[in-house]
């Protein structure tokens, strides 16, 4: 095994939040200012995810006061301390770039209905395996 490899796998998150391009979601952030640190909530849509591995990403959108605001955030970063999904979207599209040209009603999403609820969280080990809980 590459060196760089084993690496990367330390570095990696043993449990992440199973979500995809279209999800509603709740991404808790650790902030630090000077000594002191706190959790900020950044919700919005997954209107992408890019890339794989430890270098995997994905950028949340939302609306403030009538203006669009992205955020990209890293899937394995310490600074990442949680990931809900709140409502599953029903999207056709790997990126969603689209919605950036939309307003209003036109943002809505149709909500996917998930009748298996068990697929919240993917070790690594099972997804290294290739097989999904």
């Amino acid at each position: 095994m590459n060196i760089i490899d084993v690496i990367e796998k330390e570095q990696m998150k043993k449990a992440i939040q199973l979500f995809s391009v279209g999800d509603q979601v709740d991404v808790s952030v650790k902030i630090v200012e000077g000594d002191k640190e706190r959790i900020q909530v950044f919700s919005g849509v997954v209107i992408a995810r890019n890339g794989g591995g430890l270098k995997e990403t994905f950028t949340v959108r939302r609306i403030v006061q009538g203006e669009g605001v992205e955020r990209v955030f890293p899937v394995h970063s310490p600074k990442i301390v949680d990931i809900k999904v709140i409502k599953s979207g029903k999207v056709r599209r790997a990126k969603l770039y689209y919605m950036r040209k939309r307003t209003s009603k036109g943002i809505r999403l149709q909500e996917k209905f998930d009748t298996t609820a068990s697929k919240s969280v993917v070790t690594q080990s099972t997804k290294a395996q290739g097989v999904d809980k």
